[in-house]
């Protein structure tokens, strides 16, 4: 059985019966059945079914929002918002699909020749935790209008999440088996990236999650988009509004109880303004009221379970005996939930948890460097590279820098790192390849197709 466990109060919320081999079998081949129909339909139609799909989460914004809550602990206003994102997701794809996908001229020595996107079949989706629903809209809003078919494998405690998902699909008017969740666990997972139907497979998660996939994936020849780890550096430079910067910083650490890839983890600081800074940035954090995530006073609720919280204990506790400072926070509180405290280490360097490794929490690494070369030369000494930012009083500083001289998928100046429907989401290095979203994100899993005519 699959376990739904509530991380705030450690009770059982459900437990789910996982799916058979025989079970994934009918699911996949159906949907591959299923697929040869819904390639035939047009944008319009698509769209209509994909509007649908908005306005059902709006009307059920407040049930959805709860059993996000519920099953990972995410502060309850932040599950509405993330509702409310997963119907915008919709309603962009639904009115942005067919321009994205229109044939492209292209002029050469034919009488006419042309690129052409067609859909390629059946899209396996692996999610994470994390955000339950977000995660899985923006890759099912783009490829079920792109005309696939898919799959969806959840995190296991989040199976509530994964069936209202397929339920809001199927009550949109989808077809049926166009877009299917099965429930089974990660260990099981090999014979469903190997089926002859699945035709490319998308990861959310962590490094040895995604490792692990693409190699299945890469070894049967099928296409992946690999989401995976962060450890987004947060420049802070001596021109930088540090009030601002400092609020935005703390914000940004704090995102869904600090458990996003794109989460600020490090905040690199120039010395002329490290001092303030850090006094700012430790007394914004101090403010911090940790509880009950349905409570909207709290600004931190519990991690997602136990175990998570005391894996990150660990590398807290690791950091600090290889010489960080601990400012605050820093040990598991003596009640009931899986809660961590918003926590600051100083002095932070190279060969620590807290600067090597993607801490997936409420923990902020502070790094103190001479000036913007060694800012950037510690922003970039990561084996990531999904989001960064950068903040100064000089825009065009500002701009340079994130364009030319942060590594990572998305650099953001004077803001904290976010996805947008209308703009390419993905890392380099260890963060993963491939982009979600935009015009790219649905181009991904599409056979773009050359048509020449003599």
């Amino acid at each position: 059985m699959l376990e739904s466990i509530n991380p705030f109060t450690e009770e059982l919320i459900k437990e789910f019966e996982e799916m058979s081999a025989a079970e994934i079998d009918e699911i996949i081949k159906s949907s591959d059945k299923a697929f040869y129909n819904w390639k035939e339909t047009d944008f319009n139609h698509r769209g209509e079914l994909m509007k649908n799909a908005a306005q059902l989460l709006k009307d059920r914004k407040d049930d959805l929002a709860k059993l996000m809550t519920l099953e990972m602990g995410k502060l309850i206003s932040q599950s509405v918002a993330e509702v409310e994102k997963c119907s915008w997701v919709c309603e962009y794809y639904s009115e942005n699909a067919e321009r994205f996908l229109e044939d492209e001229i292209i002029k050469t020595d034919a009488s006419k020749s042309f690129v052409a996107y067609q859909p390629i079949g059946v899209v396996l989706a692996v999610m994470p935790w994390n955000f339950p629903l977000w995660q899985v809209f923006r890759f099912a809003a783009p490829t079920l209008m792109a005309g696939n078919a898919g799959i969806l494998k959840h995190a296991s405690n989040v199976s509530g999440c994964a069936l209202a998902i397929e339920n809001i699909f199927s009550e949109a008017g989808f077809p049926p088996n166009i877009f299917r969740t099965i429930l089974v666990r990660s260990s099981k997972m090999d014979n469903v990236i190997e089926h002859p139907s699945i035709r490319a497979v998308t990861l959310t998660g962590s490094v040895p999650a995604g490792s692990s996939v693409a190699s299945k994936a890469g070894a049967v020849l099928k296409k992946t988009v690999m989401e995976l780890g962060g450890s987004d550096p947060y420049v802070i430079l001596e021109d930088a509004d540090l009030e601002q910067a400092a609020a935005t910083c703390v914000t940004a650490r704090l995102i869904n109880g600090g458990q996003s890839c794109i989460a600020a983890k490090r905040f690199i600081v120039v010395e002329e303004v490290y001092d303030e800074f850090e006094k700012l940035f430790v007394q914004k954090m101090k403010q911090v009221k940790m509880g009950d995530p349905f409570n909207e006073e709290n600004l931190l609720g519990p991690q997602a379970s136990i175990p998570l919280r005391d894996e990150l204990h660990q590398q807290v506790t690791k950091s600090i005996e290889l010489g960080a400072d601990l400012l605050l926070g820093g040990s598991i509180p003596e009640i009931k939930g899986a809660f961590y405290p918003a926590t600051v280490l100083a002095n932070v360097k190279r060969g620590m948890p807290a600067f090597d490794e993607e801490l997936f929490g409420p923990v902020a690494a502070l790094i103190k460097v001479k000036d913007e070369n060694e800012a950037i030369k510690a922003a970039n000494d990561s084996v990531f590279g999904l989001g960064a930012a950068v903040f100064t009083k000089n825009e065009k500083r500002g701009e340079k820098i994130a364009k030319e001289k942060l590594n990572a998928g998305a650099c953001f100046v004077n803001a904290f790192v976010r996805s947008d429907p209308r703009l390419p989401f993905g890392g380099i290095k260890d963060s993963g390849y491939g982009r979600e979203l935009s015009a790219f994100g649905i181009r991904e899993f599409v056979n773009i197709k050359t048509v020449y005519i003599q």
